[in-house]
């Protein structure tokens, strides 16, 4: 019989794994805080369904990764109030973030989500922990992808340098 062999929900967690959870789920639940103000200052309907989405998929994460974190006696990060509903007309515009600043905003959080994901993966012994990670990285790849396409269609992108002058061969 190996080292750490047998069912991983009876392995114990190593203090890698241990906070490479906690500061994801502690990311996420200011993250679902900052969206539900971006969803309280955007006008656009599309944004507004994205970021209910990814407020959707991070409070499912939080909810998972907190019952394995309290189910190895780890006390979880604190969650912050939810926001209340806030009309856009009521924010003063010199205040409120603009549509592709929300969007800017939350396209780096997703790069930054992913990289998360695959640091916790790279560092786990337990096969568990690791594949609960492969699918959040998976759900944040494609809700990356739908937040490229929304950035291309509303014209929100923002390109680096394009490299246009290609020699042809004759």
């Amino acid at each position: 019989m190996g080292i750490l062999s047998g069912d991983a929900k009876d392995q114990p967690m190593h203090y890698g794994e241990i906070i490479g959870c906690w500061a994801f789920m502690g990311a996420n639940n200011g993250l679902v805080s900052a969206y539900e103000a971006f969803i309280n200052q955007t006008g656009d309907k599309d944004l507004v369904d994205f970021l209910k989405e990814s407020v959707k998929m991070m409070r499912s994460e939080a909810t998972e990764v907190g019952k394995l974190l309290i189910a190895n006696g780890i006390a979880v990060p604190p969650t912050l109030p939810e926001r209340p509903s806030a009309s856009l007309d009521d924010i003063p515009v010199g205040v409120r973030f603009m549509d592709p600043e929300i969007s800017g905003a939350v396209s780096m959080n997703v790069g930054q989500g992913l990289v998360s994901c695959s640091q916790v993966m790279g560092q786990c012994l337990r096969e568990d922990i690791a594949m609960m990670f492969g699918k959040f990285h998976m759900e944040r790849a494609k809700l990356g992808g739908k937040l490229l396409a929304l950035n291309k269609e509303k014209g929100w992108i923002i390109p680096p340098p394009l490299h246009t002058n290609i020699s042809k061969k004759e």
